[in-house]
């Protein structure tokens, strides 16, 4: 999925609102990991919808009805003028915040070009010896991997496991010819110090999997 197929699709609200199949939801978080205005679109309506929650769940409750009183139906109760003007005022509040300081102020900073470290790896290359890199606390970093151009795969899949072995992220990237050196930026985000493993599978043609191999990448957290 690419960024204009994301908007087409309005991506950003239907992830949020869990509207998209598996396919397309999948397809969408892979897209995440290049992407950093639906990166930055997608943490803004997350912390939309954390605030809607907290203001809501703060509003005042409605009067008590007095005794022997009918029961009203309790669906609609928030929209009463008692709970709503309370609720959609810190509502409003919210999103003015957000349109006026945060959202400028990290677009701001998506925009400004940034020095990240980064490590080479060419997953032809069979061995022990782990890739290096030197990372401050929670900084992402560029992994610029080469991969032989071969006419048997159509695309390869990219899973990054932790030291404790247990599943990362995965990204699925179409094969290129006849330079296929990808760069692919590592979230930095609970990227701790130790040895990581890069799990690279080629898919065939046919739809078939390859192992193309399993190499280290030993990342250090800058003191």
């Amino acid at each position: 999925m690419d960024h204009t197929e994301a908007v087409r699709i309005k991506a950003t609200e239907r992830y949020l609102l869990d509207e998209l199949d598996v396919a397309t939801r999948e397809e969408f978080e892979e897209h995440l990991f290049d992407c950093q205005e639906c990166a930055l679109d997608l943490r803004a309506g997350a912390m939309f919808v954390e605030q809607s929650k907290v203001a809501l769940t703060d509003a005042p409750a409605p009067a008590r009805q007095a005794v022997g009183a009918p029961a009203k139906p309790g669906w609609f109760a928030w929209l009463r003028p008692a709970f709503a003007v309370p609720a959609f005022a810190v509502l409003i509040a919210v999103i003015g915040y957000q349109n006026l300081v945060q959202v400028p102020h990290l677009t701001q900073a998506v925009n400004q070009p940034v020095a990240l470290p980064y490590a080479s790896m060419n997953i032809s290359t069979r061995g022990t010896v782990p890739t290096q890199v030197t990372i401050k606390p929670e900084e992402s970093f560029n992994l610029f991997l080469s991969i032989p151009p071969d006419s048997t795969y159509s695309a390869y899949n990219l899973e990054l496991h932790n030291p404790a072995g247990s599943l990362k992220w995965a990204l699925k990237i179409p094969a290129s010819s006849p330079d296929d050196t990808r760069s692919i930026r590592v979230p930095g985000d609970g990227l701790g110090e130790g040895t990581y493993t890069l799990a690279v599978t080629g898919i065939t043609t046919s739809g078939q999997n390859a192992n193309l191999g399993n190499y280290p990448i030993d990342v250090k957290i800058q003191k």
